[in-house]
């Protein structure tokens, strides 16, 4: 009797328990499934708020060497990449030919010529006039001083003698530079005179030299073939690549971020190595550039001064491409989450925490941002793990698990 009452006592035990794991178990089934979200670990360690923009190799001072005066040009043999050092011949300008004299220039060519002479003799006399007026200046002044040193003659007298010497030492000048004048008209009479036909010589005419003026490599050559040319055009363009810096064409609101002596680094230049530079100078006075969008931006020009050993970037030259990152302020103790990781509710930032395979909001305060991380003020400790992307469905307390 008693083993039959245990029997049907356990039967409803057994039943509630088969209940309560089926209640379970459709509790399991029926419940919500983890969210799967990419996570991140906030991080620490150096933090760098910088300005990324694109660049060109410049040179602060080029040369465009021209032509002095209307003349002929000679071949030019050098080329775009040479070397060339100071006082080098870079070309030769020659005189243009002359057209001949007719029978009536000729004659007034020798009158002219003629008189030129007699010009020269006339200032030659005057000269020897005024140096016989110093000599004679001289010798009284002399005089005087003797008299002077022995009182027989006042002060006054002295001093008009000084003067009378000074006004002959003039005068002399004076002649001296006529009768310069006078032969340089005698020489052109004679050249005039000298000229007989309208062809170049067939042999070697005296060409002026046009020499460089640094030590450097030709840029562009602007010109080659021999030919006629006019004062003031220009035949090679000359820069020293040791000067090589870096011109950045930065968005106004960046540029007044910029200031000299921040660092920059150089990417994506052709070699392996990061160069660095400095900021030099950022332009007071800012252009507009249309975007590859179509937009009109106002631009700024930063020009950045390579510091990197030039063995590093000697295959760099004029107008190469680069990309240029200017260190705005840098710190190797901040706290940095992936932009990514933030959002905004009301008008403060947040992220979502995974604690215990749980979302947990965290409203954080933020700092400086560099690219795709920003800094981090408060809020969350570094090694935290965080939900990187959070999609718009996520709740605070949802379960979540990593992709």
């Amino acid at each position: 009797m008693t083993s039959k009452n245990n029997n049907q006592h356990k039967r409803p035990v057994a039943l509630v328990t088969v209940i309560v794991l089926l209640i379970l178990f459709f509790s399991w089934m029926l419940r919500p499934k983890a969210e799967q979200v990419q996570m991140s670990t906030v991080s620490f360690g150096h933090f760098a708020e910088t300005i990324r923009e694109e660049g060109r190799t410049h040179l602060h001072d080029t040369y465009n060497v021209a032509v002095p005066i209307h003349g002929f040009l000679r071949r030019v043999t050098i080329n775009a990449g040479d070397m060339v050092v100071a006082g080098q011949p870079l070309f030769h300008i020659e005189p243009l030919p002359t057209p001949a004299l007719d029978a009536r220039s000729r004659e007034q060519a020798r009158e002219a010529m003629v008189a030129a002479r007699a010009l020269v003799e006339a200032a030659q006399a005057e000269l020897e006039n005024r140096q016989a007026d110093v000599r004679y200046a001289e010798n009284e002044l002399n005089r005087f001083r003797q008299l002077a040193d022995e009182g027989a003659v006042s002060v006054t007298e002295l001093d008009r003698a000084q003067i009378q010497l000074l006004r002959a030492q003039a005068s002399e000048r004076s002649a001296r530079a006529s009768l310069g004048a006078s032969q340089a008209e005698l020489e052109n009479a004679r050249l005039v005179l000298a000229i007989t036909e309208g062809t170049r010589s067939s042999t070697e005419t005296e060409a002026l030299a046009i020499p460089s003026p640094i030590d450097g490599v030709v840029l562009r050559r602007f010109r080659c073939c021999e030919g006629v040319v006019s004062a003031g055009e220009a035949i090679v363009e000359l820069g020293d690549l040791s000067d090589l810096e870096v011109r950045i064409d930065l968005l106004s609101q960046d540029a007044v971020r910029v200031q000299p002596g921040m660092r920059v680094e150089i990417h994506r230049w052709g070699g392996d190595d990061t160069l660095v530079a400095r900021i030099r100078l950022v332009d007071p006075a800012g252009f507009t550039k249309v975007s590859a969008l179509g937009i009109d931006e106002q631009r700024v020009s930063a020009y950045a001064t390579l510091e990197s050993p030039p063995e590093q970037w000697q295959r760099l030259g004029e107008g190469f491409r680069v990309e240029a990152e200017i260190v705005i302020w840098e710190d190797d103790e901040t706290t940095f989450v992936p932009i990514s990781a933030l959002f905004r509710i009301s008008d403060r930032w947040h992220v979502f925490t995974v604690v215990d395979g749980r979302a947990q909001l965290v409203a954080v305060e933020v700092g400086r941002r560099s690219g795709i991380v920003q800094k981090i003020l408060s809020g969350v400790e570094p090694g935290t793990q965080i939900v990187n992307h959070p999609p718009a469905s996520l709740q605070d307390g949802d379960r979540v698990r990593a992709l």
